[in-house]
């Protein structure tokens, strides 16, 4: 049995019922087969692959808060601190009633390998909690926002581990987040990143993984003979990711043709009015179908479907596993001819294989939707220095590091022979600067 193979076993029978976690594992370790055969002897020596699989540390604790009821309630909370080999762990914060360990420990993987793609000096984890702000009062949510802070507190810091906002953490519940770690801490640190522009965020950190995700398509359309302009582009998801990357296409002469939310889409045919969609969205924080009573243009649909709608670009931009094959087959036979994820793993590995089988162009997320966390970096940065950057001056390197992350991507992927298959390259890629710097360090 090849060491590939016999990491991935150990993955599975160590972590029963962690689906998700095993299939970003064989995703990335299938790809990086011919970078792992070609050192075999050393990576296995050092048992490369048991380490770069298995978190450094997870760090798991109840969180209890009173409801508005005066009610005691009791969620749980993690903090998966997965890959410290480049720098401090960096990774959201999920706020979902889905979240687990298994979950966790997928996106925290993923991040390592997004963060080195984005050549920042930043290590991989993820964290979260089953709670579920949605249907919470502004109270309730700061009491649980508190609650898991003072546990969380412990295992953060500035040159430690910076987490960030991700699926039900926006600048509400990270500023009760940062209020509560100074009141524990006495620090005014960049620990936390997605702050308030009033107390040290950053410009363009709302826009960043939307507009960073049409930069890197935007490049890997040009490098392949195609251009944005004038294409239908149907997008999944209708948060910061979904809004933003649709604003960034529509700047650049797309034409977005569909959103969706959990209950449903919506398609018109005229291209959707953004301003429409932020109002409901941002504003009243209301259901996507809303549109379709604003807009007579539009109609929505309840339930899934939204890969049914002809485009000539698809963005899956909502949850992990959110495209499977049937609907990449749909895409293909209605005209897609690109694919770039915004979100984490939106694309089983089913309609993977399939988009890269049938030449689709198809860009993963970790490094499709690196903007996100490129830009809390340079939040970072911006702390660090007691800094405050310009939008422009923000925006600018957000687009530099993302035609980085393409050339990087392509490259390693030409360099070992599959020219063209971005998934490959850009875990290889991400891979070998992780495992530069791990086997620099020695036995850690």
């Amino acid at each position: 049995m090849s060491y590939v193979d016999e990491v991935y076993d150990r993955v599975v029978k160590q972590n029963p019922g962690e689906g998700e976690f095993h299939q970003a594992v064989k995703e990335v370790l299938d790809s990086l087969r011919i970078v792992i055969e070609a050192n075999e002897e050393k990576f296995r020596k050092a048992a490369l692959l048991e380490r770069l699989v298995e978190p450094e540390r997870i760090i798991s604790f109840r969180v209890p808060w009173v409801d508005d009821n005066g009610q005691v309630r009791v969620n749980k909370g993690f903090r998966v601190q997965f890959n410290s080999a480049i720098g401090p762990y960096k990774g959201g914060l999920r706020l979902h009633p889905s979240v687990n360990q298994g979950i966790l420990k997928f996106l925290g993987f993923e991040q390592t390998f997004k963060n080195s793609l984005t050549g920042l000096p930043i290590g991989g984890g993820k964290g979260g909690s089953d709670f579920d702000p949605k249907g919470k009062s502004d109270r309730e949510v700061m009491a649980f926002c508190q609650s898991f802070m003072t546990e969380l507190s412990k295992y953060i810091g500035a040159d430690q581990d910076v987490p960030a906002g991700d699926i039900g953490v926006g600048a509400r519940e990270i500023g009760f987040l940062y209020g509560q770690y100074k009141r524990m801490t006495g620090l005014y640190e960049g620990v936390l990143t997605g702050k308030g522009l009033t107390y040290g965020g950053s410009l363009v950190r709302t826009q960043a993984t939307g507009y960073g995700l049409i930069y890197i398509l935007d490049e890997m359309l040009r490098h392949n003979g195609k251009e944005l302009e004038g294409k239908s582009v149907v997008i999944s998801g209708s948060g910061n990711v979904a809004i933003y990357a649709s604003e960034k296409a529509i700047q650049l002469g797309a034409k977005v043709v569909a959103l969706s939310d959990s209950n449903g889409y919506i398609y018109d045919k005229n291209g959707i009015r953004l301003e429409v969609i932020k109002e409901i969205k941002e504003v009243r924080r209301g259901r996507i179908k809303e549109y379709a009573d604003e807009v007579a243009s539009a109609v929505y649909t309840e339930g899934k479907g939204i890969w049914t709608i002809p485009c000539d670009i698809a963005l899956p931009c909502a949850t992990q596993n959110e495209l499977n094959l049937e609907d990449a087959k749909a895409l293909k036979a209605n005209g897609c001819f690109a694919v770039a994820e915004g979100a984490n793993m939106p694309s089983t590995r089913e309609a993977t294989d399939f988009f890269l089988e049938n030449g689709m162009l198809f860009m993963p997320g970790k490094a499709a939707n690196a903007g996100g966390v490129a830009t809390s970096a340079l939040e970072m940065s911006q702390n660090s220095l007691r800094l405050s950057w310009t939008f422009e001056e923000v925006d600018k390197k957000l687009h530099d590091i993302m035609v980085g992350i393409y050339e990087k991507t392509a490259k390693a992927a030409k360099r070992y022979g599959v020219k063209g298959n971005y998934v490959a390259g850009a875990n290889i890629a991400g891979f070998e600067k992780v495992v530069e710097a791990m086997m620099a360090q020695g036995i850690v």
